[in-house]
């Protein structure tokens, strides 16, 4: 692969498998797909820089970071706009900024044991605080391994690097990368293609379009039996939350 047009094609395809696995309303804040053994107990990433202008929690390094990475995981192609352009990283911004990122809905008071992979997250971390040290983390082995941050490598490296993250082949010294990317970032990213747009990601529902999900209307009960197993006919136009507000 030598440039960002060439990405394997199982990028993409990992938008259909997402929502052929199930309802895409199931896709919850926090869901890991993949759980792996769990890091000792870590300490909380510094007080980042201010945020960049049009994020609300994303410092410099952190929106570079993950812009980089969703333009990567979801290139332009005859299908959608790139990552960037589809709402995936202001999705993710918003998600760190708000109750999900302080861990308003997770216990926090340990105590704080080493866990088992099916004990999933034991961390003494809110999101937002796992997320920011991960990036870290993450940054500093780019820089190990290639001598510059994420965003500054290739396409080619950085597709590489994040399989590597993905397998749990790189790691920090404080935190089980593999763990943050599959259980914290890799979600987030999922939940941002399928979420309801009014959350700043699937922009002009590209992604409703892509599967043809209709939107809303698939949660009314009378629609799930009639056309469950059948093409939905309001699906080249679905609807979010906003259309009805």
């Amino acid at each position: 692969m030598s440039d960002s047009d060439n990405i394997p094609t199982a990028r993409r395809s990992f938008l259909k498998q997402v929502a052929g696995a199930g309802s895409v309303l199931s896709l919850q804040a926090g869901a890991a797909a993949l759980v792996v053994q769990k890091p000792a107990l870590a300490q909380s990433a510094p007080p980042s820089a201010d945020p960049l202008p049009g994020y609300i929690f994303f410092s410099s390094d952190e929106a570079a970071f993950v812009e980089t990475m969703v333009n990567i995981m979801c290139p332009a192609d005859e299908f959608t706009p790139n990552g960037v352009d589809c709402g995936l990283a202001l999705f993710m911004d918003r998600q760190l900024a708000g109750d999900f990122g302080r861990g308003a809905k997770r216990y926090m008071r340990g105590p704080w044991q080493q866990g088992k992979p099916q004990h999933g997250y034991q961390l003494p971390l809110t999101p937002e605080q796992y997320f920011r040290a991960g990036v870290e983390g993450a940054n500093l082995e780019c820089r190990k391994r290639h001598g510059k941050t994420f965003d500054r490598l290739r396409p080619d490296e950085a597709d590489a690097f994040l399989s590597e993250l993905a397998s749990g082949k790189a790691n920090d010294a404080r935190i089980a990368l593999g763990s943050w990317f599959n259980e914290l970032v890799y979600p987030l990213f999922a939940q941002a293609c399928f979420a309801d747009p009014i959350y700043g990601g699937n922009r002009n529902k590209l992604f409703w379009k892509m599967i043809g999900y209709p939107g809303l209307p698939a949660t009314n009960m009378v629609n799930m039996l009639q056309y469950r197993g059948k093409p939905f006919p309001g699906a080249r136009d679905p609807k979010s939350i906003s259309d009805f507000s």
